[in-house]
C-alpha cells in the first residue's frame, strides 16, 4: 500500500546542508499498522511529509495505493491526498468551528454538499464515540476528545491510508492507550493502512504489526514486530525489552525470547532440573503485545561448553528464540 524507495531529502546547502532522509527504503502492507520509531531529528516527520507529498524528495520514489506521489501535481495530487488521512500531535482544530464543522472541513474542500457533509460527519463522530459532542467547540473538549475529532476529520473523506504524526505524545498515559486502541480498531473495521511515527515504544507494543527504527535520516532496521523481537541484536527488540548491562561473570549468558503460551511454561525450572545447572536470572521483562504475553529473559548458565550447548539446544527445541550473548 505504501512503498518508499531510495528516498533522499536534504535542506540547506554547502556546509550547512542537512540530509533529513538518507536513502530511505521501506514498505507498508495493506491493512497493516506500521510504526516508525526514532528520537527527535531522526527524520520521521520529513518521511511522513514525503508520503503525502507535502515535501518532494530530492531523489527516489514514493508510491501510495499504486500512485507515484512524486509525479503528481494539481488535481491529480489533490485527489490522491483525499485518499490519505492525517492526524497531528497538536490536533490542529479550528477554534471557531464546532466539532461537526471541523470534521466537515475536508469534505468542503472536495465540494461535497451540505447534507452529505453533515451525514458523513455524524457517521464518523459515531465511530469515534463523539456523536454527543457534535455541536461543542474545541475549547470545551478534553485532549483525548480533541484527538478523536482529529481522527474523525482525517477519516471524513473515507481514505484507505491514515498517517499519524506523534498523535499521542501530548496525551496522558490512559488517554494515549484509549486513542491507540481506537486507531487499531478503526484499522480493522475500515480496512485502513496506518503509518504512525513516534518516539514511544509503548505505541509499538500496543498496536503495531510492523515497525522501523530510524536515526539520522536512515532506516536502521524494519520488519514485523514479532520478527524483530527474534532477530539477533535487534535495536527494536532491545528497546522494547531493556535488560540493562551484563554484570561481570565467567559463565555463559543467553537471552530467551518468549511469545504466546511459552510464558506459561516453567522453562527455567525444567532447564535447571534436566541439565543439573544452577541457572541465574540476570534480567527479565514481560509485556502484552497484541494480546499475547511476550518477554525476554537473560540467563547465566554455569558449566562447561558441552553442558551449555545442550541447554541452549534444549531451549531451541521448545520453539524458543535463544541468543547467546557471551
Amino acid at each position: 500500500m505504501i512503498s518508499v524507495s531510495r528516498v533522499v531529502k536534504s535542506y540547506g546547502s554547502g556546509a550547512a546542508q542537512v540530509r533529513a532522509l538518507d536513502d530511505v527504503t521501506m514498505s507498508v502492507k495493506k491493512g497493516e499498522v506500521f510504526g516508525v520509531v526514532g528520537q527527535s531529528g531522526a527524520g520521521k516527520s520529513t518521511l511522513i511529509r514525503t508520503i503525502n507529498a507535502l515535501e518532494q524528495p530530492d531523489s527516489g520514489t514514493v508510491h501510495v495505493g499504486g500512485r507515484d506521489m512524486t509525479k503528481l501535481a494539481g488535481r491529480e495530487l489533490r485527489q490522491a491526498r483525499h485518499d490519505i488521512g492525517m492526524i497531528f500531535q497538536h490536533f490542529n482544530l479550528l477554534s471557531g468551528r464546532t466539532v461537526r464543522a471541523n470534521v466537515e472541513l475536508s469534505l468542503e474542500i472536495t465540494g461535497a454538499g451540505r447534507a452529505q457533509r453533515r451525514t458523513r460527519a455524524l457517521e464518523i463522530l459515531e465511530l469515534v464515540d463523539l456523536r454527543g459532542k457534535a455541536d461543542a467547540y474545541p475549547a470545551q473538549l478534553s485532549g483525548g476528545q480533541k484527538q478523536r475529532v482529529g481522527i474523525a476529520r482525517a477519516l471524513a473523506s473515507n481514505p484507505s491510508v491514515l498517517l499519524s504524526d506523534e498523535a499521542t505524545s501530548a496525551l496522558d498515559p490512559d488517554t494515549t492507550r484509549q486513542i491507540l486502541d481506537l486507531i487499531r480498531q478503526l484499522s480493522k473495521d475500515l480496512g485502513l493502512t496506518v503509518l504512525l511515527i513516534t518516539h514511544e515504544m509503548d505505541v509499538v507494543k500496543r498496536i503495531c504489526d510492523s515497525a522501523a527504527v530510524m536515526s539520522q535520516g536512515r532506516i536502521l532496521e524494519h520488519g514485523s514486530v514479532e520478527k524483530l523481537l527474534t532477530t539477533e541484536k535487534s535495536l527494536l527488540g532491545q528497546a522494547l525489552f531493556p535488560l540493562g548491562d551484563i554484570p561481570p561473570t565467567s559463565n555463559a549468558v543467553v537471552e530467551i525470547t518468549f511469545t504466546g503460551m511459552a510464558t506459561d511454561r516453567p522453562v527455567i525450572a525444567q532447564l535447571a532440573r534436566q541439565h543439573g545447572i544452577d541457572v541465574g536470572i540476570l534480567g527479565a521483562a514481560v509485556e502484552t503485545i497484541h494480546g499475547r504475553q511476550t518477554g525476554r529473559t537473560r540467563l547465566e548458565l554455569p558449566g562447561d561448553e558441552r553442558t551449555v550447548s545442550g541447554a541452549v539446544a534444549d531451549l531451541r527445541s521448545q520453539g524458543l528464540y535463544v541468543e547467546v550473548i557471551k
